[in-house]
């Protein structure tokens, strides 16, 4: 007899417990299949992720509010909001407690995985910057509030310096807080970040021995530790000799062959492979215009009295060019090259991204080298409140990207970059955090992570280093 026939002749009773049992039985076996099948597929998902991640969360993640951790700062923050910048919201009496952020360690590349670093982006690294625990006091972070030229703005507009933790000399706050260019793990951190941007050189501000800019100290001493953690990431350094005092043809021969003689043999220490084969060092001189030609020409010309020229000291000097009129200068002064430098379209001839095509002309006809400089943006209200008029809004990266776009446009022989991390003017790619204390309310990066601008710099150093080695060889130009 077969078992429904079976039960059809069992108590009511007796047979309801039987079906039940069956479907218990039933619903059991059912519902293991279904939870071995979910965890069979979690574990095969798991199988397809790559071990390490280059940029970004998990699969779906990027839909939720992106997570971060503060491992220096101490507070946590994270929320969502536009990168408009409104001079006007550093100074609203905002009463509120302190906040800041760091990123999750997602948001760091893993550098084994990265692209070759890219030899004719270089960058402008500034390290300047002070603490009480490196270095006794507060260096250039208390920037004082500069003075308009005409005392009658002046007088419309906040004085003194800047007070340091909660109140410094940037409408940004950096991730790493109010650091010391001295601390070896700072500048260990900025020479990863350049490398996981592809940055192939970092151009350091110098100043002589001796002799420092107006709200700072000599770092000639850094340069050593800061030569070795370059080398470590495969960095190169070149020098962005600033306009310390009375600089003339004479102490600019004695500074140059002091940075030769001292530095010049580390493995860091760059050089630009020229059109004849020549590895030479290379010096940005800034403000470069201040000097007269003719004093230029005694260092930089064969026949000059101080002349540097096929001397163990001989190099590639690149000129700023702020002024049309400056090209003949350059000339006249036997510069090697020229570069831009302000982060600010349309602000001087030079930097305005239309002049940049006929700059590489005139630079082609004369066998000079083009630099352009890009920069993310521009905003410096917070130690000249006088001056918003110049302010570049970054958006989003945006302003960046056309930068970079014009550049590459104009096949330049290198490529600036303003900058590193010069926050007095808000040019810097460097990671910046979301802030807010009882007075100021700081500007950041989102809807985006701090690593916006690295990324976008990786992203752009790979596209200029193909579409350069397109152009390189017609222009004779190196390609390693």
């Amino acid at each position: 007899m077969q078992g429904w026939e079976r039960a059809k002749h069992l108590p009511f009773w007796s047979l309801k417990y039987v079906i039940m049992a069956k479907f218990r039985r039933r619903t059991c076996i059912i519902l293991s299949l279904f939870i071995l099948f979910i965890f069979s597929l979690m574990m095969g998902l798991k199988m397809l992720r790559p071990n390490k991640a280059t940029f970004g969360d998990p699969f779906g993640l990027e839909l939720l509010p992106v997570l971060h951790q503060q491992t220096r700062l101490g507070k946590n923050f994270d929320s969502q909001n536009n990168d408009k910048i409104n001079s006007e919201t550093n100074n609203k009496n905002l009463k509120s407690v302190e906040i800041t952020m760091k990123p999750s360690k997602a948001s760091e590349p893993y550098l084994e995985e990265l692209q070759p670093l890219n030899y004719y982006l270089h960058v402008f690294y500034y390290s300047w910057y002070g603490n009480p625990q490196f270095d006794g006091k507060y260096i250039h972070w208390n920037h004082p509030i500069l003075k308009h030229w005409d005392p009658r703005l002046t007088k419309n507009y906040p004085q003194g310096k800047h007070s340091p933790p909660d109140d410094i000399g940037s409408s940004f706050y950096p991730e790493l807080g109010i650091y010391s260019s001295r601390d070896p793990s700072v500048i260990e951190t900025h020479m990863k970040q350049m490398y996981s941007a592809s940055i192939g050189v970092l151009a350091l501000s110098w100043y002589p021995p001796g002799t420092n800019d107006e709200n700072g100290e000599n770092t000639d001493d850094l340069v050593p530790t800061i030569l070795d953690k370059a080398h470590k990431y495969n960095l190169k350094v070149t020098f962005h000799i600033e306009p310390y005092s009375n600089r003339d043809d004479q102490n600019m021969y004695k500074n140059v062959k002091y940075i030769i003689d001292k530095y010049g043999n580390h493995p860091a220490f760059y050089r630009y492979k020229t059109k004849t084969g020549n590895a030479l060092p290379m010096f940005y001189i800034y403000d470069s215009y201040i000097t007269k030609p003719e004093k230029w020409a005694n260092l930089l010309t064969t026949t000059g009295s101080q002349s540097i020229r096929n001397s163990p000291y001989d190099a590639l000097f690149i000129a700023l060019l702020v002024e049309s009129k400056h090209r003949y200068d350059i000339l006249q002064g036997g510069f090697d090259g020229i570069y831009t430098y302000f982060a600010t379209n349309g602000f001087t001839y030079g930097s305005s991204y239309e002049n940049w095509v006929r700059l590489k002309f005139f630079c082609d006809q004369f066998n000079l080298l083009f630099i352009p400089s890009v920069g993310p943006g521009y905003i410096d209200t917070s130690i000249r409140p006088w001056n918003a008029q110049n302010t570049r809004n970054r958006i989003s990266g945006k302003y960046y990207e056309t930068a970079l776009g014009a550049a590459l446009h104009a096949h330049p022989s290198v490529i600036s970059i303003t900058s590193f991390n010069e926050w007095h003017e808000g040019t810097q790619i460097e990671k910046a955090i979301p802030k807010r204390t009882s007075n100021t309310v700081y500007l950041d990066y989102r809807p985006h992570k701090p690593s916006l601008y690295l990324e976008l710099t990786r992203k752009w150093s790979e596209k200029y280093g193909k579409e350069r080695a397109t152009y390189a060889l017609d222009q004779k130009l190196p390609v390693s």
